[in-house]
């Protein structure tokens, strides 16, 4: 009797990974709004997306451009999936592949982190190093996928992208801050977590503020651009973005490790440049607007970007 029980309760708890992408922690910043001069009535919060299976919020996306095209019936394990990616889609694209039976041959530039390059690796995926950069990279995944290669899912148009965040990440900000949310900010990459949080989040209410981060003119970020127009997204609905704020390199890397020192958060420069966004916004409005409730996507965990260097860096 006692074994079946135990053998009874233990099926109830387990779930499968997928059940495990998404319902991240949303977390309050206290000791850096402090330190910035922000008002204890403006709660600046942290939306963890390290807390993923693969440790972004590229989680997210990857699952659903996968699982959507499986319903449609565009692809069926066994088959090979090809993506151009900067990092982080690349490695929640090889987990979900390795979890639903797929071949994954990501294209990747040259100077992303080691740590990155492992992780994908590590998944099983086959990686194509591509010297000239993110853009060369989608260009070469066209064409292996017009050689018969595999298929590409193609993250920059793929609506399936934007469709993750509308899905789940607009929805669990709205209820996580009981639909007291007033700013989402987000650094800019493929661009669909802004695009699909943003619209979820305007049509509860228009009032809340969705701003977006781009590299200044000199700075190369991992994972956000300040793409050329040819190379624009198509998912991107600049309806729903209010603002788009410029970071510089310097800037993204310094709130990168205040976030470690001050608040105990290790992630990447995206979300360091995230974090700036959300103090400076918080700075502008903070007397008209106390009561704000300021949100903003910590992209991944910061041990892909130990090799780098920039944490033991003294400000």
């Amino acid at each position: 009797m006692a074994d079946s029980t135990l053998t009874s309760n233990f099926t109830q708890k387990t779930t499968t990974l997928a059940d495990c992408v998404g319902n991240t922690p949303l977390v309050t910043v206290q000791r850096l709004a402090k330190q910035e001069g922000i008002n204890d009535s403006v709660q600046l919060l942290a939306k963890l997306e390290g807390n993923n299976p693969a440790s972004s919020v590229k989680d997210r996306p990857a699952f659903n451009m996968i699982f959507q095209a499986e319903k449609r019936g565009d692809i069926k394990p066994g088959d090979t999936l090809i993506e151009a990616t900067s990092g982080n889609t690349g490695i929640a694209l090889a987990m979900v592949a390795a979890m639903r039976g797929y071949e994954m041959i990501l294209l990747m530039p040259t100077k992303s982190t080691q740590e990155r390059k492992d992780a994908m690796a590590a998944y099983g995926a086959t990686l194509i190093e591509v010297d000239e950069g993110i853009e060369a990279a989608r260009d070469q995944a066209l064409q292996l996928q017009a050689e018969g290669r595999g298929i590409v899912l193609d993250q920059f148009s793929n609506p399936d992208n934007s469709a993750a965040h509308y899905l789940t990440t607009g929805p669990e900000l709205w209820q996580q801050t009981e639909g007291r949310i007033t700013h989402f900010i987000s650094s800019m990459g493929t661009t669909g977590t802004i695009s699909g949080t943003g619209k979820y989040l305007k049509e509860q209410n228009p009032d809340i503020q969705i701003i977006g981060l781009q590299p200044d003119e000199e700075a190369s970020i991992a994972g956000i651009r300040r793409w050329a127009p040819e190379y624009r997204p198509e998912i991107y609905d600049a309806s729903v973005v209010d603002r788009v704020m410029d970071i510089s390199q310097t800037t993204a890397e310094v709130y990168m490790r205040k976030l470690a020192r001050a608040e105990g958060i290790l992630a990447g420069v995206s979300s360091g440049a995230a974090a700036w966004a959300a103090l400076q916004v918080a700075a502008e409005i903070q007397e008209e607007q106390p009561d704000a409730v300021i949100a903003f996507i910590v992209c991944d965990r910061g041990d892909r970007y130990l090799s780098t260097g920039l944490y033991a860096v003294e400000d």
